[in-house]
């Protein structure tokens, strides 16, 4: 199975129901830390929304969501630059804040995110991402949780987009050289 997007093929990657059973486990590691702790979540848009939603959904602890938007991916390269386009309207100043985020290649713009945060002098941070790529990432140290582990690859889909499409897709998918 494969979709086009702009000229370009993407190959099936991860199916629904395997993404649906990491970030069930995925949450259950989560809570054992966060139970307590009344955490506020902040979201990296877009690309986390479908990942935060469904992780969210597990949670019945008391937490706070908010929302910021990153941007650091021209088509399917990724900019060194990261710009905020929706920066935080939170206080976090003592909290236990969690930084979701969609994916973590090289680590930069979480990196971004933690010196900024860090700033605001929250209790503690934690980070979760929903695929991790250990090959590409420059910031070994800024990634508490991830659900799935993948290669060096592009993906899309389950709310990762290119070119702005593909969001919208339940599985994931790759991008195959043709």
């Amino acid at each position: 199975m494969h979709v086009d997007i702009d000229g370009d093929r993407f190959e099936l990657y991860v199916k629904h129901e395997l993404i649906e059973r990491v970030i069930y486990d995925l949450a259950v590691k989560m809570e054992k830390e966060l139970a307590d702790k009344k955490p506020v979540f902040i979201v990296v848009l877009n690309g986390a929304f479908m990942f935060a939603a469904d992780l969210m959904r597990h949670f019945e602890f008391e937490c706070e969501i908010d929302f910021i938007r990153m941007g650091s991916y021209e088509g399917r390269e990724r900019r060194e630059k990261v710009d905020t386009i929706l920066g935080l309207n939170r206080e976090i100043k003592g909290r236990t804040v969690v930084i979701i985020e969609d994916i973590v290649d090289t680590g930069n713009t979480l990196n971004t995110l933690l010196k900024e945060f860090r700033e605001k002098e929250p209790k503690e941070i934690f980070t979760a991402t929903f695929l991790y790529k250990p090959m590409a990432h420059d910031h070994k140290d800024n990634v508490d949780w991830w659900a799935l582990r993948i290669p060096n690859d592009f993906v899309l889909g389950y709310g990762l987009d290119y070119k702005g499409k593909g969001r919208n897709l339940r599985d994931i998918y790759k991008f195959v050289e043709q």
